[in-house]
């Protein structure tokens, strides 16, 4: 029973690894993104394989960009342990606003993070981040709000925000 109670308890704690991943590239959050990964992480995506670290640089500007539209919605998380070392499969459903030649669009694109874990110290993080992309819609920009039903009044939702300023970070210092 001992060994199926610490399958379970690590693969919770992958599972929370790839959550916060999601959140951090949601919310801007580059320090919480640094911690799933260990140090010496890479990203693969078959095309190009480089140091995650080198990644998160790159596209840093990018991530924490106030006016920054994405969502990552993690499904059919998968994991597999073998001692100190895990692959982990989630199906990750992404929605970006994108702009290009000025013209806003948005992008919905169904990919899978199929991810190489390792426990070192106790902590599980991700130390080979591979992506395999399954499909991609584009569709023009149109933001109504459910031409009105969800909101007649848009301007008065709470919207979400980068790190500092997202609803998240904010009601962590309320009471």
């Amino acid at each position: 029973m001992t060994d199926a109670l610490q399958a379970l308890l690590d693969k919770q704690a992958i599972t929370e690894v790839l959550y916060r991943y999601a959140r951090a590239s949601d919310r801007g959050d580059l320090d919480l993104m640094r911690g799933c990964f260990h140090a010496d992480a890479v990203r693969d995506e078959g095309h190009t394989r480089w140091p995650m670290s080198e990644y998160i640089e790159k596209w840093s500007s990018l991530i924490v960009h106030p006016a920054r539209v994405v969502t990552h919605s993690l499904s059919n998380v998968l994991v597999e342990i073998e001692g100190d070392t895990a692959q982990a499969e989630a199906h990750v459903l992404n929605f970006t606003r994108l702009k290009k030649d000025g013209e806003k669009f948005d992008t919905l694109t169904m990919s899978r993070f199929v991810d190489r874990f390792e426990r070192r110290e106790s902590v599980w993080r991700i130390a080979v981040h591979r992506v395999t992309y399954d499909w991609n819609h584009e569709m023009p920009f149109a933001e109504t709000w459910g031409r009105g039903l969800v909101a007649a009044e848009p301007d008065k939702l709470v919207r979400g925000r980068r790190k500092p300023d997202d609803l998240l970070y904010r009601a962590a210092r309320q009471p």
